[in-house]
């Protein structure tokens, strides 16, 4: 007896053969429910329409074409496995994944993501739907309130950059964190990420320069401008549902970078909406990070723009610029 399918999501979906009747008993002809396809499990198909709607989103947002094509290859390799992507993700993590055809680190890295946390940031940033104070209470010992302070006192708006701030140090240094909760903090960011070994040692440069950052900041401010880039509405502090928020996609030096205003309450409460941007960034090799790029508001680098963190990097670029241009008046 043939097997029996339904269309879904452009494939088709098996479904068990229906029992016969053999001498009054209800019956499984085994041959054919063997011989036909077996069925993509559920999870698949979930993690199959984030990675598609993320390409389809990426493509109304001008970003680059060859990143479109590889969700959308990896989005349909997916939905075509009778083997459960959220099993092989769980059994042999990231490098199982990547065993996957058309599944490389930065995609594999995105699925352990989302199986580990139920949440995909980079999806919850191309929506506008970044809520930082949700996404922190997927870890253990934060609740709202700590959420909350995380996001406020470090600046970051996703897992990914909390997790830096977690192995840097600053995240020991917010109030109610101990050495204690921030290990366990750590633990749970390592298994949500799926970071270990093989990311920590993955080639190239571990962050992009600050010369790189701050050359996608004038870019992205400039076509902001200039009214050039595709609007989003941000879920957060956007009643109206508004799409006010320009955003970019672009590269530099083999990173991904995407670039936003900062729509974080500090922000709000500043009216730095218009000053402070956001800039995601990350590579073939799954290192993913933010950085958050300001106008001074005193000292050596008053008027200039300068990457959070990065201010002596700045400093020394800006320094490197002025010697630069000083020779050159001089040859003149």
């Amino acid at each position: 007896m043939p097997g029996l399918y339904r269309e879904h999501g452009g494939g088709l979906k098996a479904v068990v053969t229906p029992p016969t009747k053999v001498n009054g008993m209800m019956m499984i002809d085994q041959e054919a429910d063997a011989a036909q396809p077996r069925a993509t499990p559920a999870d698949n198909w979930a993690v199959a329409d984030r990675l598609a709607e993320a390409a389809g989103l990426l493509e109304r947002q001008g970003a680059n074409p060859f990143r479109v094509g590889a969700y959308r290859r990896a989005a349909d390799t997916i939905s075509g496995m009778s083997e459960s992507i959220t099993e092989i993700a769980d059994s042999a993590g990231l490098e199982g994944l990547m065993q996957v055809p058309n599944i490389g680190h930065g995609i594999g890295a995105a699925i352990v993501e989302m199986v580990r946390s139920g949440r995909w940031s980079t999806l919850d940033r191309l929506r506008g739907e970044v809520d930082p104070i949700g996404v922190f209470q997927v870890l253990p010992e934060v609740g709202p309130v700590l959420a909350e302070r995380l996001h406020d006192k470090l600046d970051v708006d996703s897992l990914e950059a909390l997790e830096v701030a977690a192995l840097d140090g600053r995240l020991e240094r917010v109030r109610g964190i101990g050495p204690v909760r921030a290990r366990i903090i750590r633990a749970a960011l390592g298994r949500i990420l799926g970071s270990g070994e093989y990311r920590r040692q993955s080639p190239g440069k571990l962050l992009p320069s600050v010369g790189e950052i701050l050359d996608v900041d004038r870019e992205y401010r400039e076509k902001a401008a200039d009214d050039k880039l595709v609007t989003i509405a941000p879920r957060r502090f956007n009643p109206d549902g508004k799409a006010w928020l320009p955003i970019l996609h672009t590269e530099r030096g083999g990173w991904i970078l995407t670039a936003l205003f900062s729509n974080s309450g500090r922000a709000h409460e500043l009216g730095r909406t218009r000053d402070w941007v956001v800039i995601f960034h990350d590579d073939d090799h799954g290192r993913e990070g933010q950085h958050t790029v300001v106008t001074e508001r005193r000292g050596r680098l008053k008027g200039r723009r300068v990457v959070r963190g990065r201010e002596a990097e700045c400093r020394r670029l800006y320094d490197s610029e002025k010697h630069t241009l000083n020779d050159t008046r001089r040859e003149r």
